[in-house]
């Protein structure tokens, strides 16, 4: 059989060109090798041998990482765990990782391609939900960008956002600044305090976590923008069940790497996925980094293309689903 090394080895030289040939073979050895999805396939009825196109694989909805670990192969060890918000009572998914080095290089990658090189920067993470519970995936990559970061000033920050601001000062014009932080959080930086931070890229992540009203994006980057004195509020977009992320610079505009792509289906049929740019629709990601879970994920979230960048938009979460880390704001 194709082992998992063959796809890891390959995995950072995928492009455009050989995107659709490279995911048709991670579909077939995850569907032969995978048990939670090779049951799906089968109760779907679908042969793997005769799907031809990526439009035509079946996407595995996102809860049954909360009922099911999705290893590939099976019998595979985890090295590590990531779980998923949520609000008391709700059930919580799981991503089980077999290789937690490699989510660390997808991770440094990802940033590396769309920002430049970790070591050019001093990290501040305002994460404090994050921080209060154990495997969280977002917390795994910040922590990984701190140390690569190699900068005394970098570091996270739970509610000492006095230190944070302090710190942020200190650090002055010696490399670039990058503030990431959970949506709530950031909010409440910027009202409680109003810093100065036109010089500071400033990166929200979602989420209200219950602690703040919902706003739209626009609302929350309109607040944000005015009280850091930035022009832009960046972008994350990721999720507990991807190894990779998403960036936008502004507005919302998400850029994926090579090795992943969104495809957008039709809210009233899962299965057709060929919903045109300025159509929205529900999310499907192949995020080909899930070498070892599931390479295709149908999500949650309501996103559409956008025709002049390949660009997409998030533009909420589907009404009967429940409100997680990322992604909670509707345009």
């Amino acid at each position: 059989m194709i082992s998992p090394e063959y796809f890891t080895s390959r995995l950072f030289a995928v492009h455009a060109e050989t995107f659709d040939d490279f995911a048709l073979k991670l579909f077939r050895f995850q569907a032969t090798y995978n048990l939670v999805y090779r049951k799906y396939l089968h109760y779907l009825k679908v042969s793997p041998a005769e799907v031809n196109a990526i439009t035509a694989i079946p996407f595995l909805p996102i809860h049954f990482f909360k009922n099911h670990p999705i290893l590939t192969p099976d019998g595979i060890k985890a090295e590590i765990y990531f779980e998923s918000s949520g609000t008391t009572g709700q059930q919580r998914s799981r991503h089980y990782v077999a290789d937690r080095a490699l989510y660390h290089r997808v991770a440094e990658t990802i940033f590396v391609q769309m920002y430049g090189k970790l070591s050019d920067y001093h990290i501040f993470a305002l994460l404090p939900s994050y921080l209060e519970r154990q495997h969280a995936s977002l917390v795994a990559m910040a922590s990984h960008f701190i140390r690569q970061s190699r900068s005394t000033y970098s570091g996270f920050y739970l509610n000492n956002t006095a230190e944070l601001i302090n710190k942020i000062k200190k650090a002055g014009n010696s490399r670039k600044v990058l503030l990431i932080g959970v949506s709530f959080a950031l909010l409440d930086l910027a009202e409680q305090h109003q810093p100065d931070l036109h010089d500071v890229i400033v990166m929200e992540t979602g989420g209200m976590k219950g602690r703040r009203k919902e706003m739209t994006r626009d609302e929350l980057h309109t607040i944000l923008r005015k009280n850091f004195n930035v022009t832009e509020i960046h972008s994350e977009y990721g999720m507990t069940e991807l190894l990779s992320q998403a960036y936008a610079r502004q507005a919302g505009k998400f850029r994926v790497p090579t090795w992943m792509k969104i495809l957008i289906r039709d809210i009233n049929d899962p299965f057709c996925l060929d919903q045109p740019p300025g159509v929205s629709g529900g999310i499907n990601v192949i995020d080909l980094a899930n070498i070892y879970s599931c390479a295709f994920i149908e999500t949650q979230d309501l996103g559409r293309l956008l025709k002049e960048d390949h660009t997409f938009e998030v533009l909420g979460r589907f009404d009967q689903s429940e409100i997680r880390g990322c992604s909670l704001m509707v345009l």
